[in-house]
């Protein structure tokens, strides 16, 4: 299973390790799985002026919604309700629960051809954790989410943009462009002040880092009300981040060098290597 928390903490969930997110409304979130389609989960939360409400709103599901009836999924009180409807000639069904903790209501649908199980949406509803105001803040390390994904890639666009005007060469996602990252921030065609440029920079550095060093992947680390993008060396404690490796140096009126950071960083991944299975080759 996956973990998964919500923009702003509001909650949490396990999915399926073979399911991914993928982009929705603004207010709604969808995974599936992308190679054997066996059904569409979504789920979105609201918060209501009250620690009352997840309450009330389930309750206003049950005496309104025709067919709704009260369900205990691991050890959550929901109203369940099922919608059927066609589409391009086939049948399918909506599976809907409304569920949630003191302030915050949580409505949750799964939708699968007709006839189909609703009980993968169990497993991820009974998993779920709500979080409320002035709850004790999470700190954990998921898998990037697709709000993360979003700013990376335009991050990452723009450096590449930026890179390819200067110094008039493709970018190749490689070692050697390390270099060439180097020579436009030391150009000093960007000001101290510049953050965004900065952290894109950095994206750009993390992206290398990924394709050198087999089993560096994005992450998100939620850490109280900072939400931010990471890299994680496999499951060890090898942390990167991208967006303040540059920045962090440049706004105390220092240098950031981009060779070095990336020979610490494997030393790191070999040392991480060494001590899980004796390997010291991480890297390409």
């Amino acid at each position: 299973m996956r973990k998964y928390i919500s923009p702003g903490s509001w909650f949490s969930l396990q999915y399926p390790d073979s399911w991914r997110e993928f982009e929705d409304t603004e207010d709604s979130f969808l995974f599936y799985n992308p190679d054997k389609w066996d059904g569409n989960f979504r789920i979105s939360a609201y918060e209501g002026q009250n620690l009352g409400y997840a309450k009330e709103s389930v309750d206003y599901e049950l005496k309104n919604v025709r067919g709704s009836r009260r369900v205990e999924i691991g050890g959550r009180t929901c109203a369940y309700s099922t919608e059927s409807f066609q589409e391009n000639g086939a049948w399918y069904t909506s599976h809907i629960w409304v569920t949630g903790r003191g302030a915050v209501c949580v409505e949750c649908s799964f939708v699968v051809p007709k006839g189909e199980s609703p009980k993968p949406a169990e497993k991820i509803i009974a998993s779920l954790e709500i979080r409320n105001r002035g709850d004790r803040p999470w700190k954990e390390v998921i898998p990037v989410r697709v709000m993360e994904i979003s700013l990376i890639n335009e991050a990452y666009d723009w450096a590449v943009s930026t890179i390819k005007k200067q110094l008039t060469k493709d970018f190749t996602d490689t070692k050697g462009d390390v270099a060439n990252i180097q020579k436009v921030m030391d150009s000093g065609r960007f000001g101290k002040g510049q953050r965004q440029a900065w952290e894109s920079f950095g994206i750009a550095f993390g992206t290398i880092l990924v394709n050198e060093m087999d089993g560096m992947d994005w992450v998100t680390v939620i850490d109280g009300k900072k939400e931010i993008p990471a890299l994680r060396f496999g499951g060890t404690d090898v942390m990167v981040y991208p967006t303040l490796l540059v920045w962090n140096k440049v706004k105390d009126g220092g240098r950031c060098d981009l060779a070095a950071e990336y020979e610490h960083i494997q030393s790191e991944v070999e040392a991480a290597l060494e001590e899980c299975d004796g390997s010291t080759s991480p890297a390409k």
